[in-house]
């Protein structure tokens, strides 16, 4: 069997497209075909079943990908060995919302931008979306607001973040006990990061916010209390940092309560750590630690 040949049984299995897997190599189906046939023979064992225009893995199939997938990729990463700066390989990476908008962008431009060979594809889901994704082998990397304890799962501290309380109100008090602030609650919607260590944080409490909306998208929370002063949000200090400078936020400042969190870089245990992977991961923390 030869590199090319695993190379499109490998990317059969994530995809039974042969027209879309012919599309993205530059090369005609009846190569593909060929190379899956000529891959086969040499194992003895049929790895697909043949279902329309589609290959569909089968058991065989899994086990073949299972034992060998790993080795492949050493090999892949022994021909760029002796080229300084050359990687090259697809991730699949997913971060929360604060992570994603507000931190990862530069990360992500400027590890593409010194490594030309490299695609990532990248996902804005929330947390416990991104853990769940990671469990079922559908992401490589995640980051993520909450804390998790899975024992299928690494978990890597990346750096702090706090939440903060704020209303466009410049007239109200700058210094209260949570239970006393009377204004509308707008939050982000259940599964979030920012929204699981806030209710966590402020625990039977959360019972007696008004909670008069929940959303999706920070900008469209930092719209609603920036146009409305009789709401208050719980947000992350780095969304909010222009506008608390520009001083269109304010702060209250939470009396006996910190909103502390961690952020955190997951991946499965069973996760194949090719030279790609782990040079962009430590890229990652490296970033990290520049920037928080």
């Amino acid at each position: 069997m030869t590199l090319k040949e695993l190379n499109f049984f490998y990317k059969l299995s994530e995809n039974p497209q042969v027209t879309q897997v012919a599309s993205e190599l530059n090369i005609s189906q009846s190569a593909i075909s060929l190379a899956i046939k000529s891959l086969e023979s040499s194992l003895d064992e049929q790895l697909f079943d043949r279902i329309g225009k589609k290959l569909i893995l089968n058991e065989k199939g899994k086990y073949f990908k299972e034992k060998t997938l790993s080795h492949y990729l050493a090999l892949i990463d022994a021909t760029t060995i002796f080229q300084e700066n050359k990687l090259a390989g697809n991730i699949k990476i997913a971060a929360s919302k604060t992570i994603s908008n507000y931190i990862m962008p530069n990360v992500y431009y400027d590890f593409l931008s010194k490594y030309k060979d490299v695609k990532l594809d990248i996902l804005t889901i929330n947390s416990s979306k991104i853990i769940e994704n990671i469990l079922k082998s559908q992401l490589d990397i995640g980051l993520i607001e909450v804390d998790t304890q899975n024992s299928s799962l690494i978990k890597e501290k990346l750096g702090n973040d706090e939440l903060i309380v704020v209303t466009s109100d410049k007239n109200y008090k700058k210094e209260a006990f949570i239970d006393t602030i009377e204004k509308k609650w707008i939050l982000r919607e259940i599964g979030s990061g920012t929204r699981e260590i806030f209710i966590h944080k402020i625990g039977e409490i959360a019972k007696e916010l008004n909670i008069f909306m929940q959303l999706q998208d920070f900008e469209e929370i930092k719209t609603i209390v920036l146009n409305n002063p009789d709401t208050v949000t719980a947000i992350s200090k780095v969304i909010v940092q222009k506008e608390l400078e520009e001083k269109k936020l304010f702060e209250i400042k939470l009396k006996n309560l910190e909103l502390k969190r961690e952020f955190y870089l997951i991946y499965h245990k069973e996760k194949s750590k090719n030279l790609l992977f782990e040079t962009f991961i430590s890229f990652i923390k490296e970033q990290f630690r520049n920037q928080i």
